[in-house]
């Protein structure tokens, strides 16, 4: 049996600007311009909770945010750039710097009230 799908031009353009924020977010460039990179998590289902672990090396408590609105969690934040020193030659620097940002939806059973944070 042949199905017809009526064409959406307007959700083909959203389609789109999704697969280029999810493109540009890859490389180390945000949308608007500024410098944004995604942070690695693990998460896993106990008995009686959801944990969550994001790696974050290098960050400070105080400098992440974590929201949680309609069962999304969002964990975004900032660091730093390291200002050269003029007595060091460098050859390389790696460590990212810029804004970082993830969001995951949890299941509807989450009990927003019962959520922590805890640093590892």
């Amino acid at each position: 049996m042949n199905v017809l799908t009526r064409w959406d031009p307007l959700q083909e353009m959203l389609d789109l600007r999704r697969a280029m924020d999810q493109v540009m977010q890859r490389t180390g460039q945000a949308t608007n311009g500024q410098p944004q990179f995604d942070i690695a998590m693990d998460i896993y289902e106990r008995p009686d909770s959801y944990e969550i672990e994001a790696a974050m090396p290098g960050i400070k408590p105080e400098d992440v945010d974590i929201t949680l609105n309609n069962n999304v969690l969002t964990i975004r934040g900032e660091t730093k750039v390291e200002e050269e020193k003029e007595d060091k030659n460098y050859h390389l620097r790696e460590r990212r710097a810029g804004a970082f940002i993830r969001s995951i939806t949890l299941p509807s059973s989450i009990n927003a009230d019962a959520i922590e944070a805890l640093r590892l």
